[in-house]
């Protein structure tokens, strides 16, 4: 866990101890590298859209993707080099901590290796790590002008060449990385093939000049292509998969990578609060500290608990993916939750950090500007909210009603190789996957008096589920089942908040402040239901009964602002070589 008060990244002390020297070195060495840059240019590189290849030299000197992304069975014995995915979010976090701009180069660097490393192609494979290890990048060919991320449907088309291999012709669109990826897995489909039998995944190179950027579709810094493929040569080599395991890459390759999301806004929302709490703490207005205010106050509290909250869950979710195997899958719940919620979670402590500065998260020196506008763009990659949310609700009724035992699962910040991620298999049968028993995590903390608050409102929920369950009109609509949704994704939520908690000693009165604000989102959520339009009388009266106010606890509230405002000056970014 990283060093500060135990639960947020900090750049001055970070030391994690948990992983091995090299691990260790490259991390601090990432940190080291924009404290010394600075924040002065960071946020001037910003403004004025500045490609970051200096970032990209960086990571090339370092071997800093090579090492972090090169599976243990194509590291060639190097033992640095293995998928490790407690380090994947170690890195995810520092990256989002300085800028969503690198931590995107990153993510779609992990994206388009995705494809690779679960193909049995060890022509290709070899490839990707030679790519890899000359300090290239990698990129994602799967979303369309016309078709979005649509996979059923693509205009990338390949012919047969006549020769035994193929040409592709098509564009695609919203490509991170499409200006200078070495490592290109291109999604597409066989001329003439009807059905699954005709997708293809091939790996590419922007470098080819068959290979046309069109554009950067952003006004940014990172490059989001609109490219075209012309006749471009495909080889027997370059297919990384054909059929049904193409179409299965790349929801896979989407479940790998989207976990990202929640680290990179984890580490964009504690630098953020470092920031407004050192500013607010030290202003004063009509003759006292702006943090004399209550409402300031609630404000930082709230922020501090979703983020202390939205790190526990994730931090926990990471063990569940490094444990997963054919016949454990609960990751495959729990990812889409870290996508959806913790991103938006992000959304929410960056907004009630905005609210307490006010015009001062405009001014063009602060690196809460930054965060305002990149914090939005997480929850709507890798699928909207609404995808994710769909996606939560066909695990519901084995979560809530048909729990069944397993071994414990241990924390795993063990130097290991996460292969079981490249041979995930089939896409389906989610509603088969089974969970251990909710309830008797949230029971061994039912002393929390806001935990128990939170449990009687999920027992709610169940009672819904049981007496008034959604009829077949309301299954079949959406806006009614997101809301739905929503409450059950808070008690998922709710339970892995807590079984992390126990495993790092996060304190009774934390654990009861961030359920102060879980009861306060099931109550919103609750009235959500409440108010859609297909929504029955008696489901209206069912949701209303878990509408239940927060144990309100004064000292409580107290002691958690002391250690906010304790963060006042404990980090500030280097602003630069020229700055001191």
């Amino acid at each position: 866990m990283p060093a500060c008060d135990g639960l947020l990244l900090n750049p001055v002390k970070y030391a994690p101890e948990h992983f091995d020297p090299q691990t260790r070195r490259l991390l601090r060495a990432t940190i080291d590298w924009f404290e010394h840059r600075g924040k002065q240019r960071l946020i001037q590189d910003y403004h004025d859209k500045v490609f970051y290849a200096d970032f990209l030299a960086f990571v090339a000197k370092e071997g800093l993707f090579a090492t972090f992304l090169t599976p243990a069975r194509d590291g060639a014995g190097d033992p640095d080099k293995r998928w490790d995915t407690a380090r994947v979010a170690a890195l995810s976090e520092i990256l989002g901590f300085y800028g969503f701009s690198y931590w995107y180069a990153w993510q779609v660097t992990v994206l388009g290796l995705g494809p690779v490393w679960q193909s049995g192609n060890d022509e290709a494979r070899a490839r990707a790590v030679r790519a890899l290890a000359d300090g290239g990048v990698a990129a994602f060919g799967l979303s369309e002008k016309e078709h979005g991320a649509d996979i059923y449907s693509t205009d990338m088309v390949l012919t047969p060449d006549g020769a035994g291999g193929y040409r592709a012709s098509g564009s695609k669109y919203y490509i991170g990385n499409g200006n200078c990826a070495s490592t290109v897995s291109v999604f597409g489909r066989l001329a003439g093939i009807e059905g699954p039998d005709q997708y293809v995944f091939f790996y590419a190179d922007s470098g080819h000049p068959n290979f046309h950027v069109v554009k950067n579709l952003v006004p940014a810094q990172m490059f989001v292509a609109e490219f075209t493929l012309q006749d471009y040569p495909v080889t027997a080599q370059d297919i990384l998969h054909t059929g049904q395991d193409a179409f299965n890459a790349a929801l896979n390759t989407v479940n790998i990578g989207k976990f990202n999301l929640c680290f990179g806004g984890i580490g964009t929302a504690t630098h953020t609060l470092y920031e407004t709490i050192t500013h607010a703490h030290n202003r004063i207005l009509y003759g006292h500290p702006v943090t004399d205010f209550p409402h300031v106050r609630r404000e930082f509290v709230e922020a501090y608990a979703r983020l202390i909250g939205m790190r526990l869950f994730a931090d926990r979710a990471v063990d569940y993916f490094r444990s997963a195997n054919p016949d454990d899958r609960r990751y495959l719940l729990f990812n889409p939750i870290t996508k959806m919620k913790v991103t938006t979670e992000a959304q929410k402590v960056i907004g009630l950090l905005s609210n307490v500065v006010a015009a001062k998260g405009f001014e063009k020196d602060q690196y809460l500007l930054l965060a305002k506008v990149d914090i939005d763009g997480l929850p709507k990659l890798e699928g909207t909210v609404a995808v994710n949310l769909a996606l939560i609700a066909k695990f519901m009724p084995a979560y809530l009603f048909d729990p069944q035992p397993y071994p414990p699962v241990p924390t795993r910040l063990d130097a290991a190789d996460d292969e079981f991620l490249f041979r995930q298999g089939p896409a389906r049968g989610l509603a088969q996957v089974r969970f251990h028993d909710w309830r008797a995590v949230y029971a061994a903390s039912a002393a929390i008096p806001n935990v128990a608050r939170f449990t009687a409102q999920a027992e709610h929920l169940v009672t819904l589920l049981t007496e008034a369950a959604p009829d077949a009109a309301q299954q079949g609509d959406l806006d009614f089942g997101l809301a739905l949704t929503e409450l059950f994704t808070l008690v998922v939520y709710g339970q892995l908040i807590l079984e992390q908690a126990e495993i790092v000693g996060v304190d009774a009165d934390l654990v009861d402040q961030i359920f102060d604000v879980l009861v306060r989102d099931f109550n919103a959520a609750a009235v959500g239901l409440h108010d859609k339009p297909s929504t029955t009388e008696t489901q209206q009266k069912l949701i209303l009964a878990a509408i239940g106010r927060p144990v309100v606890d004064a000292e409580r509230f107290d002691l958690i602002w002391q250690r906010v405002a304790a963060l006042s000056g404990a980090y500030e970014m280097n602003q630069g070589p020229h700055h001191g």
